[in-house]
């Protein structure tokens, strides 16, 4: 029988394994509402739980952590994570002020949310962090995403909106949000064996949490939450890239990762949704928000690769001028 390149075709596109179920659930809501409860039992189970979904995930997640970093990765993961987070608090501080737990209801910014662009800013795509540095960086600071990868998951944006003075998680919430990463990691770093089995299982989740986010989108407003994705996404290779770039160059890096860690992960556009169920008054903007970070994912995907291989490319020209330089200086 003859075999239809179906992941590979998904994987072409930026963020695809993320963006296609996404895209192919908010379909159906848009157009079949009725059709998951129609069905009922597993199919309905499938359009309706993102959030048991992503609590497994989770606990994989956490299990792919290490904590027996070296001590360059700390270095370099903790500055790197630190910058990341930093950027989004202090962006989270300056539009909390001004827009409050609300999204912007009319206008070119219809949509827009302080919800939605710190959880745009506060995760790094981990993958394409990897892939670049695996291609432009040392092994090193491939190895660095191991503490970067303490992004995942809403605890971070809930801390952040905290620090913003916006409406606040009791610490129950807080605790609740970050405790299946940290059973996860116990897990993993207890027992290799365990590690690598529930690690296998990260990607294998994506899809399944994104399709039944989707199913809770409505299609109409895409267009909308497309052209400002691109201007969020802009906005967080910028805001968080500048930032990124000089904290690497001061960890000893030549600022290539730091550039590299500028991006959106996939598994952000879940966050919303996380922090409207945890916080009721977060619903309004959970809903154009998921879709905003969803857009951002791809523009991050494909702006910072490009500005990762141009600074990569401008660090190996000084290096070589630097080179020749020396050498006609020992002449």
């Amino acid at each position: 029988m003859a075999q239809l390149p179906i992941k590979r075709s998904i994987e072409r596109v930026p963020g695809g394994m993320m963006i296609v179920p996404l895209l192919i659930g908010s379909l159906i809501a848009t157009f079949l509402p009725g059709m998951p409860k129609f069905f009922g039992s597993f199919t309905n189970a499938l359009f309706t739980g993102a959030l048991p979904i992503l609590a497994v995930f989770y606990v994989c997640m956490g299990a792919s952590i290490d904590v027996k970093a070296t001590p360059y990765l700390v270095k370099k993961g903790g500055a790197l994570f630190a910058a990341k987070i930093g950027s989004a608090i202090l962006v989270g501080i300056v539009l909390g002020h001004f827009l409050g737990e609300q999204p912007v209801s009319s206008g070119i910014f219809a949509g827009i949310s302080t919800l939605a662009v710190v959880a745009a800013m506060n995760d790094t795509n981990g993958g394409l962090y990897m892939a670049l540095m695996g291609q432009y960086g040392r092994s090193e600071d491939v190895g660095a995403y191991t503490i970067m990868s303490l992004e995942s998951g809403p605890f971070l944006t809930m801390v952040t909106l905290g620090v913003a003075g916006l409406s606040a998680f009791p610490w129950p919430t807080l605790v609740g949000s970050i405790l299946p990463l940290a059973v996860g990691m116990l897990l993993g770093n207890l027992d290799r064996e365990m590690r690598d089995f529930l690690a296998r299982a990260v990607p294998v989740m994506i899809p399944f949490f994104a399709l039944a986010l989707g199913a809770s989108l409505d299609l109409h407003k895409v267009w909308q939450a497309g052209l400002l994705g691109i201007g969020l996404g802009l906005a967080v290779v910028i805001v968080t890239g500048i930032p990124l770039y000089f904290t690497d160059r001061m960890t000893g890096g030549t600022g290539v990762a730091g550039v590299a860690a500028a991006n959106t992960a996939g598994n952000a556009a879940a966050v919303p949704a996380l922090i409207a169920a945890a916080n009721p008054v977060y619903n309004e903007a959970a809903k154009s928000a998921t879709l905003l970070v969803a857009a951002c994912v791809v523009v991050t995907a494909i702006v910072s690769p490009i500005l990762t291989a141009a600074v990569a490319k401008r660090v190996s020209a000084r290096a070589e001028e630097r080179r020749v330089l020396n050498k006609e200086a020992t002449r």
